[in-house]
């Protein structure tokens, strides 16, 4: 088994080593899929433990010898996010289970976010209800994009907010898929295409990202809408679905 740990968590070391054994009995899920989250206090403190699937035989042996697994790269990358000083849940540790040599389990640890607002709120919304929050999540995305951080699965759970001392504060997590470098335009505007919500919340988001990045505001709303398009055309036709959403 290996174990990765914060130096600054090196004192829950005895609570990380008995994840593996321990997973299944304690604390409170808050997701169930192929991948498994739990909830779970220590000390006070609330705990997050993402267990990852066992990956499939191909690519448990790319995760093996070839690439880091996503809960080493969920890891990784917080870091790399809150030292340019945005937020994500603080990483506690990364465990790795083994078998005959190929990775089986493995979990990712953190602080859970006090946050527990996200946009999927946002799906069926009036935009006039939602509309000083689009504003400053499109600023926020534009900073994040310029900051050189791209995330990948840019989707409505993955993105946590709350409204204190009078501003929005965001907070990304599931941040295992990374682009790190120059961000485009075209690429930023192409990151909004997993959202939920109706034409004119992605309208305003649109313009209101292409004012941040000082950027030509039809062709975001163009580049954004089309985007978007595409996704979600695709993905009711490979999950055969019907959304009910103005495309």
């Amino acid at each position: 088994m290996k174990i990765v740990v914060n130096p600054t968590y090196e004192h829950l070391r005895e609570f990380i080593e008995s994840i593996p054994n321990t997973f299944e009995k304690n604390g409170r899920i808050i997701y169930s899929g192929r991948n498994l989250i739990k909830v779970i206090e220590i000390d006070g403190v609330e705990i997050n433990v993402k267990r990852y699937g066992v990956p499939a035989f191909v690519n448990r042996v790319i995760y093996s010898f070839f690439r880091n697994p996503k809960g080493r790269r969920a890891f990784e990358y917080p870091q790399m996010l809150l030292e340019k000083g945005f937020e994500t849940p603080v990483p506690i540790a990364y465990v790795e289970e083994r078998k005959f040599g190929l990775i089986a389990h493995s979990y990712f640890i953190s602080k859970q976010s006090p946050y527990r607002r996200n946009f999927y709120e946002f799906g069926n919304a009036d935009v006039n209800y939602c509309r000083d929050v689009i504003i400053s999540f499109a600023r926020y995305t534009a900073n994040l994009h310029q900051a050189g951080i791209l995330h990948r699965d840019y989707s409505p759970g993955n993105i946590l907010f709350d409204y204190i001392d009078g501003e929005y504060h965001f907070t990304l997590v599931d941040i295992n898929r990374m682009t790190f470098g120059k961000i485009s335009v075209e690429m930023g505007c192409a990151n909004f295409a997993r959202l939920w919500g109706q034409k004119a919340f992605f309208i305003l988001l649109a313009k209101e990202y292409a004012r941040a990045r000082c950027a030509d505001e039809s062709y975001c709303v163009e580049r954004v809408l089309e985007c978007r398009r595409k996704f979600w055309t695709y993905f009711a036709k490979k999950h055969v679905v019907k959304y009910n959403l103005e495309l």
